[in-house]
């Protein structure tokens, strides 16, 4: 599950990633995470620990030097964020969120722990529809994303990011594994019950999200798994 602007949104100017602020009202999206926002962090440490964060920097490893524009979709409340500009300092990052009350969050944190990289970031509130017209990146970062949605639905989100892609860009994933035993069955059954009755996802259960992003050309670099097997941080590597 998604892992889990108000103010004047950065600019953010480059001549392989033409991307422009998109200064938005906040308005509360029936089908988003607002909900959760408060509590999803605490949440998600109580069942998981701390795998989450260790597979998400375990991807983040593949994050190339020479990745100066990245895109982040649907980052949560920012920790992977702080991360991220942790590792690249000099990455210009547009941050997609469809849930207002994560991009608050995520922008605020920002704000308070990473003051001057502000002018680095673009919050925008939306989709992937909500990508600017002809944006390109040399880094995609999706954790625990693609586990939101149907098999269709999943097609239509990575075609649409595969063309904001530049060719050799790197796609790093941390997402859940189909299950092995008894109890991550049972464990992923109530995720989505949850969050189909908290958020309004559509999902009742895991796409086969590696095999659609191989169906993309896509080449793995890396995988390893966290918490028993039921978590996977993946690198992927768009064709030259």
């Amino acid at each position: 599950m998604a892992v889990l602007v108000g103010c004047n949104l950065s600019r953010l100017l480059s001549t392989t990633t033409p991307f422009t602020s998109n200064t938005v009202p906040i308005e509360r999206n029936s089908a988003s995470f607002d909900f959760v926002a408060a509590f999803y962090d605490p949440l998600a440490r109580l069942v998981f620990g701390s795998a989450l964060q260790r597979a998400q920097q375990a991807a983040l490893a593949y994050l190339l030097p020479s990745a100066p524009s990245v895109l982040i979709v649907g980052g949560g409340t920012g920790w992977v964020l702080l991360e991220t500009l942790r590792l690249r300092p000099a990455a210009r990052i547009l941050y997609l969120e469809a849930s207002a009350a994560m991009l608050r969050k995520s922008q605020a944190l920002l704000q308070r722990h990473a003051p001057a990289h502000v002018a680095q970031v673009e919050f925008r509130l939306g989709t992937e529809a909500d990508l600017p017209p002809g944006a390109q990146f040399d880094a995609l970062i999706t954790f625990f994303l693609l586990d939101l949605f149907t098999l269709p639905d999943l097609r239509r989100l990575l075609q649409r990011l595969q063309a904001a892609s530049l060719p050799g860009a790197t796609w790093l994933v941390a997402d859940f594994c189909p299950p092995e035993v008894w109890w991550q069955r049972g464990l992923l059954t109530v995720m989505y019950a949850f969050f189909r009755l908290t958020a309004n996802i559509k999902a009742r259960r895991l796409p086969p999200w590696p095999e659609e992003l191989a169906r993309l050309g896509l080449s793995r670099i890396s995988q390893e798994r966290f918490f028993s097997g039921m978590i996977e941080a993946a690198a992927f590597r768009f064709p030259l």
